[in-house]
């Protein structure tokens, strides 16, 4: 069984998605970026701003649930510029995270006019 998850608080989907959806002791975030939750429109003209505002809208998810980063056990993150963007990209992500860091994915994609997009997997079974 899925349930939806879905928050004012974070981006709206743009397409046929859900925010999250918990399933058994997890909750799997759809891939976010940087849009503003009220406007819909892409937040920062730089890979750390739109790094800070997708990391706000999944937060945003997590909470909706009553989850926080340290409950992430897995993200994979796509990244417009992999070669340019990635220190400043990771400076940003890290500063959600205590260690142990979750498990991560990162890699190079075509993202329409974004430069950063990730999804978490969290565990509810504290």
């Amino acid at each position: 069984m899925k349930r939806e998850i879905r928050t004012a608080e974070g981006a709206a989907p743009v397409g046929a998605y859900s925010q999250g959806l918990v399933v058994g002791d997890f909750l799997y975030t759809s891939g976010m970026g940087p849009l503003d939750p009220e406007t819909g429109e892409v937040v920062g003209d730089d890979v750390a701003a739109q790094t800070h505002r997708t990391m706000q809208n999944l937060g945003a998810v997590l909470a909706a649930e009553g989850l926080t980063f340290d409950d992430v056990v897995k993200a994979t993150v796509h990244l417009q510029n992999v070669k340019e963007d990635f220190a400043a990209y990771n400076e940003v992500y890290k500063s959600y995270f205590t260690p142990p860091y979750p498990v991560r994915t990162t890699v190079g994609s075509d993202l329409m006019d974004i430069l950063v997009e990730i999804d978490f997997v969290a565990y509810k079974g504290r």
